[in-house]
């Protein structure tokens, strides 16, 4: 069966929903409590959120909640994937971007996201839908299959001198837990900072693109035969093709019209 897919435009009003907004949604949706869109990135949300909107679909013993390797939410975006295809649902999944953790990137999927999931069924959630029960029933199934690997880990890991012969840990491991939380709290704190500030980057540079080509776009009009010989042209080209130099500094606008008095005349030459 197919699923009506939205028509949603770069500009349209699915883009400019905020990160709250989408947070609280996720959150009170699925019984979360996700801080940043990033904590998303692995596919799993994503994953159930097409879940909860199409019972039955998502193979939910495939999602791993607890993907932390790129490989791991690779594996969680092909399950997402392939339930697309099912529903033909045409839409290109950066996963590339997405498992990198970019908030901008895992933003715009999930901004498309949650305008899917509101025109299904008019945005009406199904309530006898429990999403904390659907998870730990995909996690036992997926454990089951893997309980064995898991035993056997365990038990090379005990085996591999991490504790000491009276079965407690060593003075040694206790030291290097508690440098290594030290480390990992460093980490997480400067890897929010790249974050905040590749949420700005991203953001200016997007605002520099959108000014930028209306500049283009006035530079072409006044490019136009009947047009670029008019004082009022000549006007704007000194405006824009001015140097911002301390020598040369830009002209006024105000100035301009001053000193052209017949600029805005139909008999100006």
């Amino acid at each position: 069966m197919a699923a009506a897919v939205p028509s949603i435009g770069i500009m349209d009003g699915a883009y400019f929903v905020g990160r709250g907004e989408i947070l609280h949604w996720i959150n009170a949706t699925l019984q979360l409590s996700l801080a940043k869109v990033e904590e998303a990135a692995s596919g799993a949300v994503q994953c159930q959120l097409m879940d909860m909107v199409h019972p039955g679909v998502v193979p939910m013993h495939k999602v791993n909640f607890d993907a932390k390797t790129e490989y791991d939410m690779i594996q969680n975006y092909k399950v997402l994937q392939d339930v697309f295809n099912k529903l033909r649902i045409v839409k290109n999944i950066e996963v590339n971007k997405l498992v990198k953790g970019r908030p901008l990137d895992n933003l715009e999927f999930l901004q498309w996201l949650k305008r899917y999931c509101d025109s299904v069924n008019g945005g009406i959630m199904n309530e006898n839908y429990n999403p904390v029960e659907r998870r730990s029933k995909g996690c036992k199934e997926r454990g089951s299959k893997g309980s064995n690997k898991s035993s056997k880990s365990l038990q090379a890991n005990r085996l591999s001198g991490g504790d000491s012969a009276d079965g407690g840990p060593g003075v040694g491991k206790v030291c290097n837990t508690f440098a290594e939380e030290h480390y990992v709290e460093q980490i997480q704190q400067l890897s929010e900072k790249i974050a905040d500030l590749k949420v700005s980057v991203d953001s200016m540079e997007k605002e520099r693109d959108f000014y930028f080509s209306k500049l283009r776009d006035i530079e072409i009009l006044f490019q136009r035969p009947e047009l670029e010989h008019l004082p009022m042209t000549k006007a704007v080209r000194k405006i824009l093709y001015a140097a911002d130099a301390k020598d040369s500094p830009l002209p006024d606008a105000n100035d301009i019209i001053t000193k052209s008095p017949g600029l805005f005349s139909d008999e100006a030459e």
